[in-house]
């Protein structure tokens, strides 16, 4: 190929087409493969995996068993083993070790050990070992001897004995959660409202004793109501104490474990695949639905997805009304000049403020002073104890508002400078004032990229994580920001989020081997999560497009 063929050729702008296509196949490709390791990593954290028996010699040279799960596998340097002291053959440079997880927290003190294939004398995998998921201490492992009612050993196979008996400790656990979460808690409630409308009215001079004893009746009311729950929750708690069941572990001692301390148990390496498929199934709805456990490093993670949605749906009710309103002054209203110039330079740099200076933002501004004045004004009666004059979801909505409120804006702009003049002029031709054009034609045509905006700023307000633990995020929130206490909706409490969850699981966790899958699961849901709101924005302003499409043309 000629220098002349080479030039016209560059001076085509194909390489540039070819370059550019190639960039964003290398994207997408990364993406993709970022995505599988997240979901292969975090998916196969639910699948039952088999139990093994191993025996091994330990440092004395004698016969040891451990039961557990093996959770990786690496290959280290022979003369670093060697340094710490454990014999390896003097010609051999790698040694493969395993990571076991051997569960039995209170017995071991720790979940996981390492084991040197080298020193491992056999590996089983015995059908009628068990593994009990708790409620605390993690994973029991060992195999089941008997199941005890109020003290003694029932007769017959342990197997068919435990199953019922299970299933009653799970229903009265079930039935001790509703009763203090949501009968007793709406109980503490109304007594705390009571107890604020009684302050109110010494505040302000009116506590009459008319009015203090219609109050007095209603907490006398409801003290009886709660002594009454309170009766029934001790009778459950009595009956949870019933049954229990013996397992002998590694070690050949024999424990015995309440049922009501255990969620479920299952045989892994009796299953078959079929089976295991069903219980896979299982572990990911408990996941989804369920509530965490062990500081976050077990159970379910709705209160942190709950949280999550809430927030960007309370986000983008305020950032869409303002940003909009904002880009319409600036393109239909504001006068064309330096000033309007430099309006729009400032937001597009504020596009690009680090998130962690809106939280101070948030903080300073609305805790502090829009929060503790709204205390001060319209919740005196509950000082010195902070209403809105502390983190909350509406802050942190607020806040997350502020940060993708530049988003808005100019997704807008660029959606109403697409709209032909005509159209203007022909609306107002036909009699219509400004506001009439703008309110139904301009801006339903500019919808699209009114959804554009709020797309974008979704994507990026879902997955915020510095400014949120300045404003509201926590670790474990006692109750939803919604339930069915009034006023319903409570805007002033604190919330989990699915980014933080992955922060403090994955740097803050005690036990760091055990948490690493679940960060990895909770991220690819974060994702799902986004991922989703995102599909139901880009449906919504679809139909837009194709209702304005014609108007457009």
């Amino acid at each position: 190929m000629s220098r002349r063929t080479i030039k016209t050729w560059f001076n085509s702008g194909d390489p540039w087409v070819w370059m550019t296509a190639a960039a964003v196949s290398i994207s997408v490709i990364m993406v993709a493969g970022l995505l599988l390791l997240i979901g292969v990593r975090g998916l196969s954290y639910f699948w039952p995996a088999d139990i093994h028996q191993i025996e091994y010699r330990d440092d004395q040279g004698r016969i040891a068993t451990v039961i557990g799960e093996i959770y990786d596998e690496e290959q280290v340097p022979a003369a670093r083993l060697r340094d710490a002291g454990i014999s390896l053959p003097p010609d051999q440079e790698l040694a493969t070790r395993y990571l076991i997880k051997i569960g039995n927290r209170e017995l071991h003190g720790l979940d996981f050990r390492w084991l040197l294939a080298d020193h491992m004398v056999s590996d089983t995998l015995p059908a009628e070992v068990f593994v009990a998921e708790r409620r605390e201490w993690g994973n029991f492992y060992g195999y089941l001897v008997g199941v005890k009612q109020g003290g003694r050993l029932v007769d017959g196979d342990a197997w068919q004995a435990l199953a019922p008996r299970l299933e009653r400790a799970r229903a009265l656990q079930d039935e001790i959660s509703r009763l203090e979460k949501k009968e007793i808690g709406a109980i503490n409630y109304q007594l705390e409202r009571l107890r604020l409308q009684r302050r109110k009215l010494e505040l302000a001079g009116e506590d009459t004793p008319d009015k203090l004893a219609e109050i007095e009746v209603e907490r006398q009311q409801l003290q009886q109501h709660y002594q009454d729950l309170q009766a029934r929750l001790n009778q459950l708690y009595g009956d949870i104490k019933r049954d229990s069941l013996v397992a002998r572990v590694a070690d050949g001692s024999e424990h015995e474990l309440p049922l009501a301390s255990i969620v479920a148990v299952h045989r892994p390496n009796a299953l078959s695949w079929w089976q295991k498929s069903g219980l896979y199934l299982d572990n990911l709805w408990q996941f989804v639905s369920g509530e965490p456990r062990e500081a976050n490093t077990e159970g379910g993670i709705f209160p942190a997805i709950f949280g999550t949605v809430m927030m960007v749906i309370i986000m983008s009710i305020f950032v869409t009304p303002f940003g909009v309103v904002a880009a319409v002054y600036l393109r239909e209203y504001a006068r064309q000049g330096v000033l309007t110039r430099l309006i729009r330079i400032a937001v597009n740099n504020l596009a690009g403020v680090p998130s962690i200076v809106y939280g101070v933002f948030g903080l300073g501004f609305f805790v502090y002073f829009l929060g503790g004045n709204i205390d001060r004004l319209f919740f005196p009666e509950a000082m010195p104890a902070p209403t809105f004059g502390t983190p909350g979801i509406l802050w942190a909505s607020l806040t997350l508002a502020i940060l993708t409120l530049p988003v808005v804006i100019v997704a807008t702009e660029e959606g109403l400078a697409r709209i032909p003049r005509n159209i203007r002029e022909g609306s107002l031709a036909l009699g219509a004032t400004k506001w009439e054009t703008l309110w139904r034609t301009v801006i339903p045509m500019a919808s699209p990229s009114i959804m554009t905006g709020l797309i974008l700023a979704v994507a990026r307000a879902a997955g915020e994580v510095a400014p949120l633990m300045l404003v509201g995020v926590v670790k474990l929130a006692p109750s939803l920001p919604l339930d069915g206490n009034f006023p319903y909706l409570h805007l002033d409490r604190k919330f989990m989020h699915l980014g933080f969850h992955i922060y403090d699981v994955g740097f803050q966790s005690p036990n760091v081997e055990a948490a690493r899958p679940l960060v990895y699961a909770t991220a690819l849901l974060l994702v799902v999560v986004i991922i989703l709101l995102n599909v139901t924005a880009i449906m919504i302003r679809n139909r837009l497009r194709e209702k304005y499409k014609s108007l457009d043309q």
